[in-house]
């Protein structure tokens, strides 16, 4: 089935070549001049569009590889299996790609297991075009953007070549807010189960796309939604079981909840470090295990920002007077707890997260905990590393350790998101803090 080229007004879109990184335009205007047909292509169209700020442009050309290392005086071809050309344009690189080798690579590929027939009244060119976008992994990507006249073209066929496209198809709609075409959702959940062929580094790499960017909530619904979610998390999948999860409910789920105030807080260009939503994962399982007194998580909260001062953190506690969210079930009635009591209900919740992280990457226990929900689908699949799981642990440390310790606290309210990406202690802690303090008593309670 071939589908419909369809053509769009660029200034009906709202695209201008003001939009455009300069680099990139001095690339485009450079292959311009040399007399070749020079288009942007994929997902910087598809931000564009949006009114996004694109991470990165990507071009394609008529011209061979070779013609565009002979255009800029500082140019190298890279890739064997798939060359590109690096255009350097001062401390800047730009992508390069030509049609020729897009249509050799394709030739000795057949994973998209699509012929392209040439359709009447298409000429060459046009017919170059077009397959181009058929060959991309999924609609939104299939984009060209010929920067001089007022047209965009976009193929509107959906495509799912690779089994990890769906994770990335799930993180592309969580991100933007897309949705999925029936044919597409059908086939997504046709071959869910395919997710499982991966290897655990792949698995990992593609929950921190979803969850460190700014979409955790929507990409764990739509993970849900389609099956995937008991295979790559299946206590999580338990616990919605349990729940009664409802698509349409954004209140009552205080998994959803903490993770919709993580995702307040980043962005697609200012991400986590994967151990900031491994340690809000273990948290609440820790709960789960046993629901506490609103009290003692606020107190747990304020003992790792400021790196264990347990006397501090109890003291801002018992001075908190804000009605805390009331519809979670992992947050115990409230009691009058003395000092002493309330510190050792904290270190003890403090232990049990640690616990509950050293469970997340036992394959025996989660296997086992599974058996607990027999409606929830079986899955025993654990991907997170001992890096991981010894970074995400240094996190409670100062709970356990206390101010004796010597941690240092972070100063400031503001958010360095460059530490926060790398994973700094004082950083992570801090958001985490935050996060958890949002989640026990929410602005609008």
């Amino acid at each position: 089935m071939a589908s419909k080229w369809k053509k769009f007004s660029s200034k009906e879109l709202g695209i201008t070549n003001s939009m455009i990184a300069r680099p990139t335009r001095i690339v485009l205007n450079g292959l311009k001049r040399k007399g070749f047909d020079v288009y942007l292509v994929g997902g910087c169209v598809r931000d564009l569009i949006l009114k996004r700020t694109p991470k990165d442009f990507d071009v394609l050309t008529t011209a061979e590889l070779k013609e565009v290392t002979k255009a800029f005086s500082w140019c190298e071809i890279i890739g064997k299996r798939f060359p590109i050309c690096h255009v350097h344009v001062g401390d800047d690189i730009v992508e390069v790609s030509s049609f020729s080798t897009s249509a050799r690579h394709h030739h000795h590929t057949r994973d998209s297991g699509m012929a392209f027939q040439q359709y009447d009244g298409c000429d060459e060119k046009d017919y170059s075009r077009w397959r181009n976008c058929m060959q991309r992994d999924l609609t939104i990507n299939g984009f060209l953007l010929w920067p001089w006249e007022p047209k965009t073209s976009m193929d509107m066929f959906p495509i799912l070549s690779r089994i990890a496209r769906i994770l990335r198809a799930i993180r592309i709609a969580a991100r933007l807010g897309f949705g999925f075409s029936r044919e597409t959702a059908h086939a997504i959940k046709h071959l869910a189960h395919s997710v499982l062929l991966l290897d655990k580094g792949r698995h990992l790499m593609e929950m921190n796309y979803m969850l460190a960017y700014g979409s955790a909530e929507p990409s764990l619904r739509l993970l849900w939604r389609f099956g995937i979610l008991e295979l790559l998390l299946p206590i999580q999948a338990a616990y919605f079981v349990r729940d009664g999860f409802r698509r349409r409910d954004k209140k009552s789920n205080m998994l959803l909840s903490l993770f919709s105030n993580m995702d307040k807080l980043l962005a697609p260009d200012r991400p986590c470090h994967t151990s900031l939503w491994v340690a809000i994962l273990a948290f609440h399982m820790a709960l789960l295990d046993r629901p506490r007194d609103p009290l003692v998580v606020a107190a747990f909260s304020l003992a790792v920002h400021n790196g264990g001062d347990m006397k501090e953190a109890v003291g801002i506690a018992r001075r908190i007077y804000k009605p805390h969210a009331k519809m979670y079930y992992e947050l115990s009635e409230p009691q009058s707890l003395e000092k002493t009591t309330l510190k050792k209900e904290v270190l003890d919740l403090g232990a049990s997260v640690s616990k509950a992280l050293s469970n997340m990457t036992d394959t025996y226990y989660v296997s086992h905990a599974m058996s607990n929900y027999p409606k929830a689908p079986y899955s025993d699949l654990v991907f997170f590393s001992l890096h991981l799981y010894l970074k995400a642990g240094k996190i409670f440390e100062c709970v356990n350790q206390g101010k004796e310790a010597r941690f240092v606290a972070k100063q400031g309210g503001k958010i360095d998101y460059e530490l926060l990406a790398i994973g700094s202690l004082q950083e992570v802690r801090h958001v985490f803090a935050r996060i958890v303090f949002d989640t026990i008593y929410p602005l609008d309670s």
